[in-house]
């Protein structure tokens, strides 16, 4: 084992997170001496967060969920390009001495994302709709850039809440609108893929509205909730005959590259590594 160190998980609640379970394994995997706990705290938590990392010794990074995402972006020395974009991170990176640490704001999500679409077999896509307008779904929106996109639905109770990930969207030349459950479901068979970015449960209220009657068979679902599962949507969405991918596979695929800027490795067996990983959770492997 080398490179001792620590690394832990932020966010509220933070009991069900499988993080550390997926983080540990590719320790153990890669021979990195480097532990990894969760922390629960909340956004009004955000300054003393960082200013642990800078200031206890052995600290790698962090992988940070809500409702932290948006609360520690102002306290980073320096952020990504697409954290810049997004205005959201869910990884930080802690590098220096103690006295000198500097903390740097990623976000793999996008690529979580990517690739777990693309276990889905949505490896390009045209008309997308997202569940929710939070910091989940602009990242939802910038991996749907990549994959090329041109038109999003945002599925939301109140419009107003969807003006950032609108104007998101715009920028990266997507058309985009704001509409309800049942205006979704109505435009169901339009749809290449649907994303839930809501926590769990919250998509529930919204399966009678949407329907799903017009579900092209095989329809991938991303939904980015995993605990408990499956949701009130996954299930429904396999009945009527849609693909679906849970949020496990999008945790796993995020976890890949957070574990890549925690270690700086860059030579290792990365799909076998995801398969590890995989196992440590009970999920399937993606790369054959």
């Amino acid at each position: 084992m080398s490179a001792a160190g620590q690394a832990a998980v932020f966010g509220q609640p933070i009991a069900h997170s499988k993080s550390p379970a997926l983080h540990r394994a590719a320790y153990a995997e890669l021979g990195i001496d480097l532990g990894y706990r969760a922390i629960e705290a909340g956004a009004s938590e955000a300054p003393r967060l960082a200013r642990m990392l800078r200031d206890e010794p052995g600290w790698r990074g962090a992988s940070v969920t809500m409702p932290l995402k948006q609360a520690l972006v102002p306290l980073m020395d320096s952020v990504s390009e697409r954290v810049a974009r997004l205005g959201v991170l869910n990884t930080i990176v802690a590098s220096g001495h103690p006295g000198s640490v500097r903390l740097h704001g990623e976000n793999t999500d996008v690529d979580g994302i990517v690739r777990a679409l693309g276990d889905a077999g949505a490896t390009s896509v045209r008309s997308v709709a997202i569940l929710g307008a939070g910091g989940t779904a602009s990242a939802a929106t910038a991996a749907l850039h990549l994959l090329g996109a041109q038109q999003l639905d945002f599925v939301v109770r109140d419009a107003s809440r969807a003006a950032d990930v609108l104007a998101f969207a715009a920028a990266g030349r997507c058309r985009a609108e704001a509409i309800d459950a049942r205006t979704a479901g109505g435009r169901m068979h339009r749809y290449d893929a649907v994303i839930s970015t809501l926590p769990p449960h919250a998509a529930d209220g919204m399966v009678d509205a949407l329907g799903l009657d017009g579900l092209a068979p095989g329809t991938p679902l991303l939904d980015v909730a995993y605990d408990p599962w499956p949701s009130a949507l996954a299930a429904a969405w396999s009945a009527a005959g849609g693909s679906v991918v849970g949020g496990l596979s999008m945790l796993v695929h995020q976890a890949v590259g957070q574990v890549r800027l925690f270690t700086g490795i860059t030579g290792a067996d990365w799909p076998h590594v995801t398969n590890v990983m995989c196992d440590a959770v009970g999920l399937p492997h993606p790369n054959r």
